[in-house]
């Protein structure tokens, strides 16, 4: 789907009357079973995953006291070491491609940070900082271009680059008093951006010019921290604290993904129609997703040994008919947190709200996300939201998995 494909809704009253027909048909059919897999390695003592996709999850492990860039493919056995021979600490943030983007430390333990590049080891390490940049940080892939930020006369400026240093572009926005890009996919790039006292969630289409403030109305802060090239998510400081916030490109568009009763919710990851991140839970914080509203909310900690206390979901792909979610959680029994992989392997696309089950919440969240106009209510993946898709999700409901 694309930016330029307008969203229209071409619903008509026999069909909208279905979800109370159709919504008592089923008690609830399995559609597939979340499972966890732990990629904490055995020599770690704390272990973190940032992102997910292509059958690679990317982030960090510490080992003997030091944190070093790492990469996985799946298992704990999968692990690779990134970090670069001679230095003491770095970060990998994002992979894609066979290629894995972060920070290492340069200079010594109190070293600057720089922007760094691998392409799935430690050997193929390239410092990305631009010439005169006293610090930067490669965040995320921007299709296969690494983006992020790098200070520019002491002011962080967001920014590309297209596999070198001296690749530098950037994306500044005019009059902002620091920028960064945090997420990116394709050609869409999206982070922050300060304007005076305030810090702005924001948009990007590869230059200066193409920004957007997504600040929703009414917040002092907010931060987008995933795209999937239409939508973005992030969170945004509404009332007395953070809630997960989901945009269709537009201050205006902004959706209220905060979880009923939850004080406080942040959103890290987005794919197709779910976004991931965590919430509060009973006064413990939980990983989790959404399908595009607040009450889509689906509490990945459930699925969690009960040693976990707390959790946190950053990443999520979707690839085919599987799901998966990346990030950690704090394991009471070892004192420690460590790497975990969700996945929602065989998904039946009616499983809506992807909690595992088909029922009749999957049909009331999908009507509640069409007549909303929702882009999550794409069933046919046209780019459009109309009647076609309707009656889609209806067959697939009615049809089983």
């Amino acid at each position: 789907m694309d930016l330029k494909h307008a969203q229209r809704t071409g619903r008509n009253c026999t069909t909208v009357v279905l979800p109370v027909l159709a919504s008592t048909m089923l008690a609830g059919r399995v559609s597939a079973q979340w499972t966890v897999t732990s990629l904490h390695p055995a020599s770690a003592t704390r272990s973190i995953s940032r992102s997910v996709g292509g059958g690679q999850q990317a982030g960090w492990v510490a080992v003997g006291g030091l944190n070093r860039a790492s990469v996985w493919s799946g298992t704990a056995g999968s692990w690779v070491d990134l970090n670069p021979a001679g230095l003491t600490e770095s970060y990998a943030f994002d992979a894609s491609g066979g290629k894995q983007v972060g920070v290492a430390r340069v200079g010594g333990p109190s070293g600057p940070l720089h922007a760094s590049l691998w392409s799935g080891t430690a050997g193929s390490w390239i410092d990305l900082n631009p010439t005169g940049s006293e610090e930067s940080y490669a965040n995320a892939f921007s299709g296969l271009q690494p983006a992020g930020w790098a200070n520019v006369s002491h002011v962080g400026h967001a920014g590309l680059w297209n596999g070198t240093a001296g690749s530098w572009l950037d994306i500044h926005p005019l009059g902002a008093v620091n920028s960064e890009v945090l997420a990116a996919h394709g050609g869409q790039q999206v982070g922050d951006a300060g304007l005076g006292f305030e810090q702005h969630a924001s948009l990007w289409n590869g230059t200066s010019a193409s920004w957007v403030d997504l600040n929703p109305p009414g917040s002092i802060e907010s931060f987008a921290y995933a795209t999937s090239g239409v939508q973005q998510a992030g969170f945004a400081f509404l009332g007395e604290d953070y809630h997960a916030i989901l945009w269709s490109g537009t201050a205006a568009s902004w959706v209220d993904l905060n979880p009923a009763g939850s004080p406080y919710s942040y959103a890290y990851g987005i794919s197709g129609g779910q976004q991931s991140g965590f919430a509060a839970v009973g006064g413990q914080d939980h990983a989790g997703l959404w399908s595009g509203t607040a009450a889509s909310w689906v509490d990945l900690h459930a699925f969690l040994p009960s040693q976990f206390t707390v959790s946190y979901a950053f990443a999520i792909s979707s690839e085919g008919a599987n799901l998966y979610v990346s990030g950690w959680g704090f394991n009471s029994l070892t004192g420690r947190s460590e790497a975990l992989l969700w996945t929602l392997a065989g998904r039946c696309r009616s499983d809506f709200n992807v909690d595992g089950f088909v029922t009749g919440d999957d049909f009331d969240l999908y009507v509640d996300a069409f007549v909303n106009g929702g882009i999550s209510a794409d069933f046919d993946g046209n780019g459009f939201v109309n009647g076609d898709d309707f009656d889609a999700f209806v067959a697939a409901f009615e049809g089983g998995c």
